[in-house]
């Protein structure tokens, strides 16, 4: 199983995801059991030479908040929905740099979180996304600040 380089949000945030959760849940549709997260990368192992690099450019820089505000689905996972970000330049920097970070120091990286096929994003159903999508849209667009980054 891939390990993955996630951004915690903050906790006005993570209730907002899990009140959509709930509204689909409501209605008989699977969604995660996981604290909302947005992954920023994944290989198949994240050793600790890499863990140490990332920890030293995380120090360098601003963590940036997140637009979380398109309903939709991701290529290759066609059973989720999905509340995407809005993507700015602070976001793609902080993202290019957690990669340089990484680049030749992980095993098996995850092509669909490399630097220009990322798409960031919280799942919010993993089973009947159009039903989903008819429960939640219109929605309100929620600004995640980035509380910290995990490796799990």
């Amino acid at each position: 199983m891939a390990q993955g380089v996630r951004f915690r949000l903050d906790d006005a945030a993570v209730a907002a995801i899990d009140a959509l959760r709930d509204r689909v849940g409501g209605l008989g549709i699977a969604v995660p059991g996981d604290q909302p997260t947005v992954t920023v990368a994944a290989a198949g192992s994240v050793p600790a030479p890499a863990r140490a690099a990332l920890d030293a450019e995380l120090r360098l820089l601003a963590l940036p908040s997140i637009w979380l505000a398109t309903l939709g689905t991701v290529a290759g996972r066609p059973d989720e929905l999905v509340l995407a970000a809005v993507v700015d330049a602070e976001l793609l920097a902080v993202h290019a740099a957690v990669h340089d970070a990484l680049a030749g120091r992980v095993r098996g990286p995850v092509a669909a979180y490399l630097p220009g096929t990322w798409l960031p994003h919280c799942v919010l159903a993993v089973e009947r996304p159009a039903e989903a999508f008819a429960a939640l849209h219109p929605v309100t667009p929620v600004r995640a600040r980035v509380t910290g980054v995990e490796i799990s």
